[in-house]
């Protein structure tokens, strides 16, 4: 569920927003889909907008080790890190950039608070594979708050790769070329900060958008999407999961598949 802004905090977060942002292109419409779960105009997108239509929402069972997160975009304004922390939540997402024209508002306050109340933090970007090469729009998100740094904090970025809210469920794209774009942005990432880029993804796109590549199981961390009571068969030929994203009530919340201790060895690489 995702809060609704005022208009003030809209204004302000629209003025915080990084120098030289790319307009907001007109062609990017929302599917009547997608405005349904509050995307609106472009850039509205966020992780698991749309879920599985194999996966009904019910309670989780968290695995016998692990760490407690959340992730967050500009729906969630700004958001009340303490509040949080007080709940059990030890590390965060923030949705940093979209495609090659969006950057969160609102991602200052949410990636620097986060890491301020004590938690580990990390930035996801949404992709939009049929507007710029991969290459493009890693480079994008690096400048735009998707680096990292060997301060036991931070996590690697994280790669947003799901169900199009613009259009055709695969972007145009073949397989083939699903997996090259893919591949495009992740060694481009790798370049730019030295990590692996975390995937997030689910089994049903996965499948039907990639051919259920697994090109990448070997080498970059698993976040899967199911809102279920477990994560289910893992894409890709993943042989476990690194993240899983269980619900979106009240917002998306998040396992890590391991203790503290292995969430900090993740960060720092």
């Amino acid at each position: 569920m995702k809060s609704v802004l005022t208009g003030a905090a809209a204004t302000l977060g629209l003025l915080l927003a990084p120098l030289g942002a790319a307009a907001q292109p007109a062609a990017h419409q929302p599917t009547p889909t997608a405005r349904q779960h509050g995307i609106t105009k472009a850039g509205d997108a966020y992780m698991g907008w749309l879920a599985p239509t194999t996966a009904s929402r019910s309670t989780q069972a968290a695995p016998a080790a692990v760490v407690e997160g959340i992730d967050v975009s500009s729906h969630q304004g700004n958001v009340d890190w303490a509040s949080w922390w007080n709940q059990g939540k030890r590390f965060a997402y923030s949705k940093a950039t979209e495609g090659n024209y969006y950057s969160n508002p609102y991602f200052a306050q949410q990636y620097n608070g986060s890491y301020n109340v004590g938690m580990i933090r990390g930035a996801y970007h949404f992709a939009t594979p049929n507007d710029s090469s991969g290459a493009n729009q890693a480079n994008y998100f690096v400048d735009r708050g998707g680096a990292w740094s060997r301060d036991g904090r931070t996590l690697p970025g994280a790669l947003d790769i799901e169900y199009n809210p613009y259009g055709a469920t695969c972007y145009g794209l073949s397989q083939a070329s699903m997996v090259n774009w893919i591949r495009d942005f992740l060694n481009t990432y790798k370049s730019r900060t030295g990590r692996d880029a975390v995937i997030y993804t689910n089994l049903d796109w996965w499948t039907q958008c990639t051919g259920n590549s697994t090109a990448f199981s070997s080498t970059n961390p698993l976040w899967v999407a199911r809102y279920n009571s477990s994560p289910g068969t893992l894409p890709g030929g993943w042989p476990y999961y690194t993240f899983w994203q269980w619900t979106s009530s009240p917002l998306d919340q998040d396992h890590f598949n391991g203790d503290q201790s292995r969430l900090v060895a993740l960060a720092n690489g």
